[in-house]
């Protein structure tokens, strides 16, 4: 942390005996607006819009162009004053509008439409965990061919959607 910004979103800080603090406080006001807004017009993209309205965000792409040119995975937010930027940080979460899902910023860069939970809780139940042990197909015993066959379906379906091992 520099001792004119904070550490986590660079946020200019006032300093004793400053001139125009008004100025300071707004632009820190109008990046935590841009910050913590949750969501955005659409992730990677790498010009910016021909007519943005005050407090539209975008997730900069990874060649801009522009006025967000250097500005790559940012985040860009337009404002009266003109293009705001904040350097994303890991954990950093928004809907993007455009694809109906969430990115999230991680130590790889933006992640979309990727869920990453210990478990999914529906209605205080929990409906999935973690991965479940393998089990293992069918014998070729006495029993029934079509339920054998109806349960090796089942089986290959819960493996194609990673909620058993195979």
């Amino acid at each position: 942390m520099s001792d004119d910004t904070t550490a986590r979103l660079a946020l200019p800080l006032l300093v004793s005996g400053q001139a125009h603090k008004e100025e300071t406080h707004n632009e820190a006001l109008a990046l935590i607006d841009l910050a913590l807004c949750g969501a955005v017009e659409a992730s990677g993209v790498d010009a910016p819009p021909e007519a943005p309205l005050a407090g539209q965000c975008w997730i900069v792409g990874t060649a801009p162009r522009g006025a967000w040119a250097g500005q790559a995975g940012a985040l860009a937010g337009w404002t009266g004053a003109g293009w705001q930027f904040v350097a994303p940080r890991e954990g950093l979460r928004a809907w993007d509008r455009a694809r109906q899902l969430v990115v999230a910023h991680t130590a790889g860069g933006w992640e979309s439409g990727t869920v990453r939970a210990a478990r999914v809780l529906v209605e205080g139940q929990q409906v999935v965990g973690a991965r479940a042990a393998a089990i293992a197909d069918p014998g070729q015993g006495e029993g029934d061919a079509a339920a054998r066959a109806c349960l090796a379906q089942v089986l290959a379906a819960l493996r194609a959607h990673g909620l058993i091992a195979r």
